[in-house]
């Protein structure tokens, strides 16, 4: 369901499990996991801020237990930080994405965390990006694409355009675009996005307002309005008809 962009349904299933009775004999309480993925899916639906407490308060009870909750508790602080660049507290997201990494890198002779580590990649690319800092986003980007998978490789991909958008290349980063993979329904209206942002840094504006339009009903369609791809594109609308 979470490939699909179901991503209400996919909280409700997580927090109706993580309500079940406890079992004493389990080492790892399942409602751990069912939180992570409730929470996790809020974030992915648009509505981050609405469960960055409940992040803390989770990250909080798994810090001091094993390997296997320690995973859970990064997979955590990994949502909360694509939750703050949402929120647009750029450095937060950053200095959590950073921690993330470090934390990973301690461990890795114990567990494989490749596909953690390059989602983590991705929300440190965002929060860059955020920050302005679009050619070290753009170093993160390219630098890690190589390894990457479906869907993170998507992800990875749409930084690398939104850095060269904000670096002003726009031919680069319009080319790349179209160099893009086919999104999967989760992910719909991401790469109209920023292919409508390196139209409009070109001056062609009618094809960019054309482009941020699809976006925005591929988003209507799948997450919370207060989404920040969502609100990226009305603003991007904005800018693109006030400039009419």
């Amino acid at each position: 369901m979470t490939e699909e962009g179901r991503y209400e349904e996919v909280e409700a299933e997580a927090r109706a499990l993580a309500k079940l009775p406890r079992r004493p004999w389990r080492r790892r309480p399942p409602h751990w996991e069912a939180r992570v993925l409730a929470t996790g899916s809020a974030v992915m639906h648009g509505r981050g801020a609405e469960v960055l407490d409940e992040l803390d308060a989770l990250i909080a009870e798994l810090e001091p237990v094993g390997l296997n909750s320690q995973m859970l508790r990064l997979i955590a602080r990994g949502h909360r930080a694509a939750a703050l660049s949402g929120a647009r507290r750029y450095a937060e997201a950053e200095t959590e994405a950073l921690a993330v990494l470090k934390e990973l890198s301690r461990i890795a002779h114990r567990t494989p965390v490749a596909r953690l580590e390059v989602t983590i990649l991705t929300h440190l690319a965002g929060a860059l990006c955020g920050l302005g800092r679009h050619e070290e986003a753009e170093a993160v980007a390219r630098g890690n694409l190589p390894r990457a998978q479906p869907p993170t490789s998507l992800v990875l991909h749409l930084m690398l355009v939104r850095s060269l958008n904000g670096q002003g290349r726009h031919e680069e980063a319009l080319a790349e675009a179209r160099r893009g993979a086919p999104e999967p329904p989760r992910m719909a209206g991401n790469l109209d996005l920023v292919t409508a942002e390196a139209l409009h840094g070109l001056g062609r504006r009618e094809e960019a307002e054309a482009a941020v339009r699809r976006a925005l009903g591929a988003f209507e369609r799948r997450v919370h309005p207060g989404h920040p791809r969502f609100r990226d594109g009305r603003e991007l609308l904005g800018r693109i008809t006030g400039g009419a």
